[in-house]
């Protein structure tokens, strides 16, 4: 940030990297080497984790090569999800594990948001996974039509954490229109204000793609609020948003 030049006061504090908190884990969706190339150029310092999403690794070109990048300029990389979902429903959890020591990933997804897991057996995967890389567990479902109380998000974060994930992730789709969103994609605001009262704020990563929704989340719990599946072209956006420097967030730190 310019502000030796811009001298703006009452900007809020942002955390610096490598950050605890204020992280924005940006989801590449098959972005090209060059694109990665500008993304990194034009954005690193406000970003902090990159998301190869669902299974878009197993069909992106020059994987390694991308990957790399991404590691050379000090940003952690890991494959969505799904695509752990789709390794462990087939028994090839194994196949996975050799997968990321290819790469050389230092972090992993641990999700039951596309298939039926047992809760213990996905906490048997966090640990597990706990041994060699930075786990993040995502609680929630992929189907719209599978509403999952407040006690049993609380729960399953709970006993997550316990069992070794860094941060939990609430799911909301890269459409944020499921988990801790309606259809709509309003917040379901009386879910995440339970959730808040017993999980601290900066062990959950709230992904949140529409901007309404990083919006909602920087006026209530400020600057420094973890933020997931954040588009690549809106990482610069989403930055003013978290300072006030953008007309939706204009006067909350004022």
């Amino acid at each position: 940030m310019h502000n030796d030049i811009f001298k703006l006061k009452s900007l809020p504090d942002r955390t610096e990297k490598p950050r605890n908190s204020g992280l924005t884990m940006v989801m590449d969706k098959g972005l090209t080497l060059h694109e990665a190339e500008d993304f990194i150029e034009n954005n690193l310092p406000h970003v902090d984790i990159i998301k190869l999403g669902f299974g878009t690794g197993v069909v992106t070109p020059h994987l390694e090569r991308k990957i790399k990048l991404y590691q050379d300029a000090g940003l952690p990389v890991y494959f969505g999800g799904t695509l752990f979902e789709a390794y462990v429903i087939r028994k090839q959890f194994e196949d996975y594990l050799r997968i990321l020591d290819h790469f050389n990933i230092s972090h992993a997804e641990v999700s039951d948001g596309s298939i039926e897991m047992p809760h213990d057996e996905k906490c048997r995967y966090i640990s597990l996974l706990a041994k060699r890389a930075t786990v993040f567990s995502e609680v929630g479902s992929k189907d719209a039509e599978k509403i999952i109380p407040p006690y049993e998000w609380i729960e399953q974060m709970e006993t997550e954490l316990q069992a070794g994930a860094w941060k939990v992730i609430a799911e909301a789709r890269e459409s944020g229109t499921v988990g801790i969103f309606r259809g709509t994609g309003e917040v379901r605001s009386g879910l995440v204000a339970e959730i808040i009262r017993k999980i601290p704020l900066e062990q959950i990563i709230w992904e949140a793609p529409q901007k309404t929704q990083q919006v909602w989340f920087i006026k209530l719990y400020g600057a420094n609020v973890n933020l997931g599946n954040i588009a690549p072209n809106e990482l610069i956006a989403l930055e003013t948003l978290r300072i006030g420097l953008r007309g939706d967030s204009f006067d909350f730190f004022l």
